[in-house]
């Protein structure tokens, strides 16, 4: 049974990250269950891998305040972005928002497991439990047993468990008592109401709008789906969403009295959406369509309904679709300056299995929460 300074438990992009950032005199391990490390990285972005955001701060994110100003003080998204250049990482800036690697995502993987080439990557190995005797951890996996002094837990969420995904990491939390947030879909798309099912009729149309959830406003585009609807507004919506109402304006750039004012046309005929969108969306709101100079202050009240059409969502997509998990090891369980357990000494979380959660486009690596590995102080 070997022993290491440090396990790190998946080889993922914060496992990686963390690897690549501790001392070259350490013995260090990284445990994979996959054949290859960063399969969920490779996939994301359509291959190209969503880096991160133009405009990343705190309130892109659900989760802890206190944990997640101390992360933002010790790594940025210009930390992140000044790494990628020192290492010859191209880049390309989508919608003047998102960051993708211009050519594919195995540049940032490569760059990864280069960082990481002093510590062994010991591949097809599935975690299964871990113990702690006096000062030292044992992992047992499948395969083996390997021992450490520090065991850094970067296990990931529940999201594309066709890749090996699951929520052994909050297994692992528990079995030493420390509190969690069991995972849920995150960044994911919505489910419907019978009353909305008209939306499901118009699959394969997109429109830019602003999604109202919680206290949050989201503003990008919503895509309708055989399922219910998606896109990158209703994703990110989904990560505040639980229950309840929310609530979409189909013309956030546009007034619709103002279009409708002194027109002799058909009101479905000025609305600035896809002519099959605009007919259903004026159904869905019982008006039935007539020229401009005829209309009531009743149809005027009722076509504000285009800037604020509120329903409830009847559920989500599940983890089958995905991007991210929400929930994790809690945040007042762990350390805000070295992420390690309260509980156990040289235990340490990070990634996507702390109970932190980024908007889709605001969190850096793909869809996961990257927890400074700089922080770590191993």
């Amino acid at each position: 049974m070997k022993n290491y300074d440090v396990i790190i438990l998946g080889a993922g992009a914060s496992g990686l990250m963390c690897a690549g950032s501790l001392s070259k005199k350490m013995s260090i391990a990284i445990i994979e269950g996959n054949e290859k490390a960063a399969k969920k990285l490779k996939i994301s972005g359509g291959g190209k891998c969503n880096i991160t955001n133009v405009n990343v701060q705190i309130n892109n994110f659900d989760g802890e305040e206190r944990l997640l100003s101390a992360a933002f003080k010790q790594f940025t998204k210009d930390d992140l972005l000044d790494f990628l250049d020192r290492n010859r990482v191209a880049l390309e800036l989508r919608k003047g928002r998102y960051y993708f690697c211009k050519n594919s995502s195995d540049d940032i993987i490569n760059v990864l497991k280069k960082n990481a080439k002093n510590s062994e990557i010991i591949l097809n190995n599935k975690v299964l439990h871990v113990s702690k005797s006096e000062d030292f951890f044992t992992v047992t996996t499948d395969k083996n047993k390997y021992t450490a002094k520090k065991v850094v837990v970067a296990t990931g969420g529940k999201s594309f468990q066709t890749l090996g995904a699951s929520d052994v990491g909050l297994q692992i939390a528990k079995s030493f008592g420390i509190g969690v947030k069991e995972f849920t879909p995150a960044l994911v798309g919505l489910t419907l109401q019978k009353e909305q099912f008209w939306m499901k009729e118009l699959s394969g149309l997109s429109c830019y709008v602003h999604v109202k959830v919680a206290d949050k406003m989201l503003k990008e585009e919503m895509l309708f789906a055989h399922k219910g609807i998606s896109g990158p507004a209703i994703l990110s919506a989904s990560l505040y969403w639980k229950k309840g109402e929310i609530s979409i304006d189909f013309l956030p750039n546009k007034n619709i009295l103002d279009l409708v004012q002194k027109s002799k046309k058909l009101v479905s005929s000025l609305i600035p959406l896809p002519k099959r969108l605009a007919k259903a969306l004026l159904s869905a709101i019982d008006f039935k369509d007539k020229e401009c100079t005829k209309l009531s202050k009743h149809d005027k009240e009722a076509l504000k309904t285009l800037h604020n059409y509120t329903f409830t969502p009847a559920g989500n997509f599940g983890f089958s679709k995905a991007e991210v998990s929400r929930g994790g090891v809690l945040a007042d369980e762990l350390t805000y300056n070295g992420l390690e357990s309260k509980k156990v000494k040289g235990l340490y979380f990070i990634g996507e299995v702390v109970d932190v959660t980024g908007e889709l486009g605001a969190i850096i690596f793909s869809g996961h929460f990257q927890v400074p590995t700089v922080v770590l102080n191993l």
